[in-house]
């Protein structure tokens, strides 16, 4: 197997192939209205996000390619998890429409950005990205496994900050780069395309 299609075809790539396939299974629960399959679903590929980046560092099988799909997977889920938080659960996300709005346009407002600006999905995997996937993964499950609220508001704040960061990236950024991890390091890309020119 040549080194491109090692890019492609490796195992990170298959895991983060399953959290995408993960998204239709989530809507079946979700229309079938069994809110323990959907959430013991949602934690199978929450697991698969955690995987597939230890895969890809202790493999050595970090790429581009395996960046954007991570980026695709993330972008799959957490689309899938808004849509079908309102076919599970309409009362609770009505008690919690500021932070479930917030969460929303955190989600989507960066990749419309990104793709106004380079037509393709952003893959900067941002360190408050990071943080604010798992305090809003964390969120979810306790808001709508109907334990307490109050982690999902939180996960709002540090959605909205996360999106922020995103946005200003691909505002700042000439062109599109992968694994962009904050603003600093979208400014050194600047510096360095200028020197090239």
């Amino acid at each position: 197997m040549n080194i491109a299609n090692r890019d492609i075809y490796n195992l990170p790539n298959l895991v983060s192939s399953i959290r995408i396939l993960m998204a239709p299974v989530l809507f079946y629960f979700a229309f079938a209205q069994q809110p323990l399959w959907f959430l013991g679903a949602l934690m199978f590929s929450g697991f698969t996000d955690v995987l597939d980046g230890f895969l890809a560092r202790t493999l050595n099988q970090i790429t581009p390619m395996g960046s954007r799909l991570d980026s695709w997977g993330d972008f799959t889920i957490y689309s899938t998890m808004a849509i079908c938080a309102w076919i599970l659960w309409p009362d609770i996300v009505a008690e919690e429409l500021v932070a479930y709005v917030v969460i929303v346009i955190s989600i989507t407002s960066p990749v419309i950005v990104g793709l106004i600006k380079f037509k393709t999905i952003t893959s900067y995997h941002t360190w408050t990205v990071k943080v604010a996937v798992v305090v809003t993964f964390i969120g979810y499950i306790l808001l709508f496994g109907g334990w307490m609220e109050w982690p999902f508001r939180v996960a709002a704040v540090f959605s909205a900050v996360a999106a922020m960061e995103e946005i200003a990236i691909t505002l700042l950024i000439h062109h599109e780069h992968v694994d962009v991890r904050t603003v600093w390091a979208a400014l050194k890309y600047n510096k360095e395309d200028d020197r090239r020119v």
